[in-house]
């Protein structure tokens, strides 16, 4: 059977993109949101997940373009002198190859995220990282070990058929497919070893900040079965502190919120990621 998880990143990260996750949950098909515990809108993004239990939250884990939760004197190693985070990802990778004490910073941080999010008392629906920094190996052995640590079940695993894409809109750019594809197997092999799930495809990759809503109704009938990721990032507007250049927020909104979206999902099983991944518990015995 298709299911389908609709999700939209960076929940906590502005009012614009609190505001945007939840009118496209309230007035739209958005099921699930993942929650940075370190920006500056946490608490609103906070107050947003508490009034809407139907929005299955997990953790948006941040360790580039943000603020860590730990102090930066106590993790030198990931942040600039402004006290964000770095922002090199290939020059922080490499360092957490080459330096012990590096990847102790970041064990530390990633439980500290952790920690936060657990603090609020929801449970945490899923994770995955900003920018899907946990495609670095350490970070996501780091990330499985602490989420499933925390009773965590579901991760993102970001492959994207580029068929599917590419059936859609032929112009869009690839994703070194040839190289994601087997990447993300072996980490779906990792993530198990931690009895964490993941969904079998996702997209939103080659269309991030531009998921428009022609191109949601046209890969809608395209889906395979089993269970399909869509991300976006929905926001009320563009231009916020934090926003990405040149992303389309308004008009992710917008797609998530056409009601011809919602008629073309009629019938179709969609909801967070544990609702879609786990095992309904079975009945008691008669």
């Amino acid at each position: 059977m298709k299911r389908l998880i609709f999700t939209a990143d960076d929940l906590g990260l502005a009012p614009e993109t609190n505001a945007g996750i939840e009118r496209a949950h309230r007035e739209g098909v958005l099921t699930a949101a993942s929650l940075m515990v370190g920006e500056a809108g946490f608490e609103e993004g906070l107050r947003v997940a508490r009034a809407n239990p139907g929005l299955a939250v997990g953790l948006h884990l941040t360790l580039t373009d943000g603020v860590p939760v730990l102090p930066a004197a106590q993790i030198p190693g990931l942040t600039q002198k402004n006290g964000r985070f770095r922002d090199d990802m290939a020059g922080l990778g490499l360092l957490l190859a080459l330096s012990p004490m590096a990847r102790a910073e970041l064990a530390a941080e990633v439980a500290a995220q952790i920690e936060r999010f657990t603090a609020t008392g929801l449970v945490c629906d899923h994770v995955n990282a900003h920018k899907h920094y946990h495609l670095h190996p350490l970070i996501a052995a780091a990330l499985m070990q602490a989420a499933a640590g925390a009773g965590v079940r579901c991760i993102r695993l970001p492959w994207e058929p580029g068929s599917l894409v590419r059936a859609v809109d032929a112009a869009s750019p690839g994703q070194a497919e040839w190289a994601l594809k087997p990447w993300c197997a072996t980490l779906r092999k990792r993530a198990l070893n931690w009895n964490l799930l993941a969904p079998e495809r996702v997209l939103g990759l080659a269309w991030s900040g531009h998921f428009g809503v022609d191109r949601l109704l046209g890969i809608l009938p395209l889906l395979p079965d089993g269970v399909t990721e869509l991300y976006f990032h929905p926001a009320t507007q563009g231009g916020f502190a934090g926003s990405a250049p040149g992303y389309a927020y308004a008009e992710e909104l917008a797609a998530l919120c056409d009601p011809r979206v919602a008629e073309a999902l009629a019938g179709i099983p969609r909801g967070g990621y544990a609702a879609m991944l786990l095992p309904k518990p079975l009945p008691p015995l008669s």
